[in-house]
């Protein structure tokens, strides 16, 4: 449930380039061809800071409101039909892709982009499961571990691949009836419900037809994805929530749909090329076919 906050950390460092001249701006997003050590000083120094910043934070926002506890390990692979599992993913690998960019940004070279760039989600992660092993209410998740490394792998095996990004990690949300019965799990309000409503999330491996069929006429930007999710839940344990609280139908939903690959918009402006990379993490409406419960469903527009 903490996860996906962290992407929201990123926006805003963004957001605050804003203020910059149109011109000066430009400047400052296009990647440097050389290495650039003010800008590899940069990045290092802010990411240092943000991390250390969120991961006190944690610790003093977070995990006071629950009482501490001597290093444990939790079995929760069970939970939330691995929606949380997919969440792991996800963030890990956008962090990733995150950290590798802005250090092609600074002129890095690819090795150390992929060394100490696309690792940036699994090490801050990692750290944040620390201090879930401290906590009472948490623990050690070898799961959420096995998770983050899946996310971080799957950028670095692209990257060592074919030297770019063909299959993306996205995410999508839409409210749902569940937050209101159980707002203390799944959120109270949009904001917090697209951060812990599992029901409404869903997760997609969108994946890019031309750079598979290079000598097509396929559009480079139209993708092919795929979707994960699951809905009835109102707590982790499928006990708890179909025979105490509800008699609701816990169900894994899958999912075909076109997306749009927005970095492959051809553009001048490095500006929008910046906007268009951070919004490539959503995957965008399209009709949706829907498999669940051996029933195939069609939707319109799915998000």
């Amino acid at each position: 449930m903490k996860w996906l906050s962290f992407i929201y950390l990123f926006l805003a460092v963004f957001a605050s380039t804003v203020s910059f001249s149109q011109s000066k701006l430009d400047t400052f997003l296009t990647p440097s061809d050389t290495l650039n050590k003010s800008r590899r000083n940069l990045v290092v120094i802010s990411e240092t800071a943000l991390a250390s910043m969120s991961l006190i934070g944690l610790n003093q926002l977070w995990y006071s409101d629950y009482d501490r506890s001597k290093f444990h390990t939790l079995n929760d692979n069970n939970e939330w039909l691995q929606m949380d599992k997919m969440g792991h993913v996800f963030t890990s690998y956008q962090l990733g892709r995150v950290g590798a960019n802005v250090l092609d940004w600074s002129g890095v070279c690819k090795k150390d982009q992929l060394l100490y760039g696309a690792t940036l989600g699994f090490g801050f992660l990692t750290a944040v499961e620390v201090l879930d092993g401290f906590s009472k209410e948490w623990g050690f998740s070898w799961g959420d571990v096995l998770a983050n490394a899946t996310g971080t792998g799957l950028y670095i095996s692209q990257e060592l691949l074919w030297n770019e990004q063909r299959i993306d990690v996205k995410y999508s949300f839409h409210q749902t009836k569940y937050a209101s019965q159980n707002p203390e799990k799944l959120g109270e309000g949009l904001l917090e419900e697209v951060l812990k409503d599992y029901n409404g999330q869903t997760y997609w491996l969108s994946v890019n037809l031309h750079s598979f069929l290079k000598e097509t006429k396929i559009p480079k930007w139209l993708n092919v994805a795929v979707g994960y999710g699951a809905e009835g839940m109102l707590k982790g344990i499928e006990d708890i929530d179909n025979q105490l609280l509800t008699s609701y139908n816990r169900k894994r939903q899958f999912y075909l749909s076109f997306d749009v690959n927005l970095k492959k918009i051809k553009t001048n402006s490095p500006l929008l090329r910046s906007v268009f990379s951070i919004f490539s993490m959503i995957k965008m409406p399209f009709p949706t076919l829907e498999i669940s419960n051996k029933k195939c469903v069609f939707h319109l527009f799915y998000y």
